[in-house]
């Protein structure tokens, strides 16, 4: 399809449908950029440093005292 028939289709159509067609093209550059963006794979130990978990992590919960006696 020829950009000048789409262009004498997109002008027979009511202003309310060429705001529809700008937001569906807006749309249609939107996946495809989307697209072509990399995806991130994190490398093994990336995280390193950013977890830390409390000295008494595996001692009992008090919540559970009834059960564990």
């Amino acid at each position: 399809m020829s950009t000048l028939s789409i262009h004498t289709k997109l002008e027979t159509l009511t202003p309310a449908l060429k705001d529809e067609v700008n937001d569906f093209i807006d749309f249609l550059i939107e996946k495809s950029t989307k697209d072509k963006k990399k995806k991130i794979i994190p490398e093994f130990g990336s995280a390193r440093g950013k977890i830390r978990m409390s000295p008494d992590f595996d001692e009992p919960l008090d919540d559970f005292k009834d059960y564990t006696a």
